[in-house]
């Protein structure tokens, strides 16, 4: 009697029929990872949904990396497992103060960070990542104010690194990254003496300063990769242990809680599962729809972020 086809095998084979690229955020369960065309960061995989063949893309991520691929992906189906998979940073950034702000001050420079929604990066005259924040940033005329949104752990990092006073800062906040406390981390250095920190921009400024290395979740796989046999205290997403155990399997890594869940999980990302997946596939729905306005307006600070080197 032949077995039936597991989960796994059934998203594979209407990859196959849908002619689908299956797009996995660093912070998504290790059962979809391991199924994935493509892992990385949002803005990674954005370019790899617009540079991978194929009629639909299946986005494992939050909603607003899943708009970002449709911008850059028009002409194709783009497909999120669950539409609930939201983000924290987007839900306190809507777009009608942003819209009133540049009524009110059209001559300063919007830099919105990827985390936010569509129409938010339409009224941006900028994008950024936590990447190339600081070099976003730097290319503005120094005598230009900046409306840096919505993350306010990262627009504080910016601004110490960039010494730019005229940088004002949207006052909102990753659920998980925004409540790792620094107290877990001194705990964690007192267990581990040896281990590296490396901490996303997204921490509190008194994670950042007990910190060796801070950078995007793909700069902190990079490094990991590149520091490999050494042992590490992880102040990002859980998840994100997939990708650094494939980089650095003779490392140990280490992660503290923050105090929303005593754990480091963005309920979020983890909305969506191998079933959702599998069912995003046969309908092809929830699907990302935006219209041709949306997109053009979009596109614009887009390819301008793409456009600094």
């Amino acid at each position: 009697m032949t077995a039936a086809p597991t989960i796994a095998e059934e998203i594979l084979d209407l990859k196959r029929e849908r002619r689908a690229i299956i797009l996995a955020h660093h912070y998504q369960d290790a059962e979809i990872q391991e199924i994935a065309d493509f892992t990385g960061d949002s803005l990674e995989l954005a370019r790899a949904a617009r540079d991978a063949e194929g009629d639909v893309i299946a986005f494992c991520g939050v909603w607003f990396m899943a708009e970002t691929a449709k911008v850059l992906s028009p002409s194709r189906v783009v497909i999120v497992p669950d539409q609930n998979a939201s983000c924290s940073l987007v839900e306190g950034c809507p777009v009608e103060p942003i819209r009133e702000y540049r009524r009110r001050h059209p001559d300063h420079v919007i830099v919105s960070y990827i985390n936010t929604s569509i129409e938010v990066k339409a009224e941006s005259d900028l994008l950024c990542t936590s990447r190339n924040a600081v070099k976003i940033v730097n290319s503005i005329p120094a005598d230009k104010t900046v409306l840096f949104l919505p993350d306010r752990n990262l627009g504080n990092y910016v601004k110490r690194e960039t010494g730019r006073e005229n940088l004002k800062i949207w006052q909102g906040s990753c659920i998980v990254h925004n409540t790792f406390p620094v107290r877990r981390l001194l705990e964690a250095k007192a267990l581990y003496p040896s281990a590296i920190v490396v901490s996303h921009p997204e921490c509190p400024e008194a994670v950042l300063e007990h910190s060796d290395f801070i950078g995007s979740t793909s700069a902190i796989v990079d490094y990991v990769a590149a520091h490999a046999r050494r042992d590490f205290i992880v102040m990002t997403e859980s998840g994100v242990n997939f990708s650094l155990e494939r980089v650095a399997p003779t490392s140990k890594f280490h992660y503290v809680a923050n105090e929303n869940c005593n754990c480091s999980e963005c309920p979020f990302m983890r909305l969506n599962t191998l079933e959702k997946l599998r069912d995003s596939l046969r309908t092809l729905t929830p699907r990302v729809e935006l219209s041709a306005d949306l997109i053009a307006k979009a596109l614009l600070p887009l390819e301008r972020m793409l456009a600094v080197k």
